[in-house]
């Protein structure tokens, strides 16, 4: 009999660990892919793109990819979601928060984005989880939102002594931004909404931004730029950064909790100065690198369970 009920919670544990390990494996996934989105930002603002240009390769092709599902699933009410969520989730994890991301990199370096805004977006979700979805947030994770805040400030004190107040002016962008997506996580979770519809969703409302575009001559402008610039740019923001990562994100945040799903942004700021500095050749300053270290710190302890 006790075989028997060792066997039973044997075969539980492991029907529990494969959901969570689908859930890990999606959210480190989708850290690198971001990863990569935000090297592409940076070079292509360097190659002459504008960040609504960027904002066009990020959503528009998926945009049309993802049209016919969400028009079978119900354009009524947006694949069962509804109109009001879907203008939500679009405005906080989808185009309007990258225009304002994107921005930011007009006013601060490559290392200040990648820490900055998924730093913003950990501490977001560990306190949107705690207040507003009531989930149980350990002692450790707490100090490791205390550590990440003090990572956070080193980054800033950066942007005081050697950029100025447009390198605040930056850093606050990404704040911001990071605030917004650790919202559209609370909101997946709050919602129930899937990763496919959420995907979906976002992508083809995007589609709505692009008459504007095309009346202010914005084709022209990324067409000048040439054929191997923008097919960079379509792949890099318009499958990995984009739906790709959305998609996983969403996963993450259904599989493991939103708090527990907060904390892969922590495998950005790493793998985004690195891959910047072997890409395009932009190593981080010593107070980046200071500053990342202690936020490293921070999400280590973030993502322990005591």
């Amino acid at each position: 009999m006790d075989q028997r009920t060792s066997a039973r919670k044997s075969l539980t544990h492991k029907a529990d660990a494969a959901p969570a390990l689908v859930g890990v494996v999606c959210g480190i996934t989708a850290a690198l892919f971001w990863a990569l989105g935000f090297v592409a930002t940076r070079h292509g603002l360097k190659a002459g793109f504008t960040p609504v240009d960027l904002l066009v390769h990020r959503y528009v092709w998926s945009g049309v990819a993802f049209l016919p599902l969400v028009v079978r699933a119900g354009i009524s009410d947006l694949c069962g979601i509804g109109w009001g969520r879907g203008l939500a989730l679009m405005v906080l994890g989808g185009p309007v928060m990258s225009l304002i991301s994107y921005s930011g990199f007009l006013f601060v370096p490559l290392g200040h984005g990648s820490v900055i805004q998924p730093s913003c977006a950990t501490l977001g979700g560990i306190l949107l989880a705690a207040l507003v979805l009531k989930e149980r947030i350990s002692a450790s994770r707490v100090v490791g939102a205390v550590v990440i805040v003090g990572g956070l400030c080193v980054i800033g004190a950066e942007s005081i002594g050697h950029i100025g107040l447009d390198g605040v002016h930056g850093d606050l962008i990404f704040v911001l931004t990071g605030t917004m997506f650790a919202g559209f996580g609370a909101a997946l979770r709050r919602w129930r909404v899937s990763a496919l519809s959420a995907a979906s969703v976002i992508n083809v409302l995007s589609l709505l931004l692009l008459p504007l575009y095309a009346a202010t001559g914005g084709p022209g402008r990324i067409a000048a730029i040439g054929v191997s610039e923008n097919a960079v740019q379509a792949l890099a923001q318009g499958i990995l950064a984009g739906p790709a990562a959305l998609y996983l994100y969403a996963v993450s945040v259904t599989r493991l909790g939103v708090a527990r799903a907060a904390v892969f942004p922590a495998c950005v700021p790493a793998l985004t100065l690195l891959v910047g500095w072997l890409l395009i050749g932009e190593p981080p300053t010593a107070l980046q690198a200071a500053g990342l270290v202690t936020v490293l710190c921070g999400f280590w302890l973030a993502q322990r369970q005591r």
